[in-house]
C-alpha cells in the first residue's frame, strides 16, 4: 500500500508526542488516512488535520474564524465519522476550511471543539480534491503503548 506522509507544522510537533500526525493511503477509488494522536483528543484533532490536507493545503489556512462545534453519537467510531462529516458539511455548505482543532471535551460518545480557519479563497487555495464523505469502511480506532490509531476511508 502506498502513503504519503504529511510533514506537521511546528505547531504539531511542539505538542505531539507521537511519531507523525496521520498517512495519506491508496484505496480502490477513494482515499484513507491513518490518523494518530497520543490520546484520544489529539487523535480526533489529527484526523481532522488530515481531512484538510486531502482538501487543500492547510498551512496555507489563516486562522480569521472559528467555529464551535458539538456532536453525539452512539459510540467513538461513529463519533469520530460524524465529526469529520461535519467538518465536510462546513466546508461544502459555507466554504469554510480550517487548519486548527482544539478538542475541547471528548468524553465517550460526546465532542465539544473550536475549529480555526477561514473563509475559502480560490486565489490563495488550492483545493486537492473533493471530498464527499468519512465512512465506517474499515474503521477501527486502536491503542496500544504508543497511543491511538485510526484508519479512515473517504467517499470522493
Amino acid at each position: 500500500m502506498a502513503y504519503a506522509a504529511i510533514k506537521l507544522p511546528s505547531l504539531y510537533n511542539r505538542l505531539s508526542v507521537v511519531k507523525r500526525a496521520f498517512e495519506v493511503t491508496d484505496h480502490t477509488a477513494d482515499v484513507g488516512i491513518i490518523a494518530y494522536g497520543a490520546n484520544i483528543r489529539q487523535l480526533f484533532s489529527n484526523a481532522a488535520l488530515a481531512l484538510s490536507s486531502l482538501i487543500t493545503e492547510p498551512e496555507n489556512i489563516k486562522e480569521k474564524i472559528n467555529r464551535h462545534v458539538e456532536i453525539i453519537s452512539e459510540d467513538r467510531d461513529s463519533l469520530l465519522v460524524e465529526w469529520l462529516n461535519e467538518l465536510i458539511y462546513l466546508f461544502d455548505a459555507e466554504h469554510i476550511l480550517f487548519k486548527r482543532f482544539n478538542i475541547e471535551n471528548l468524553r465517550g460518545n460526546q465532542l465539544r471543539a473550536i475549529c480555526y480557519g477561514e473563509n475559502l479563497d480560490p486565489l490563495r487555495h488550492k483545493i486537492n480534491m473533493g471530498v464527499k464523505a468519512a465512512t465506517y469502511h474499515m474503521l477501527k480506532i486502536n491503542r496500544d503503548s504508543d497511543g491511538y490509531e485510526v484508519q479512515i476511508i473517504f467517499d470522493v
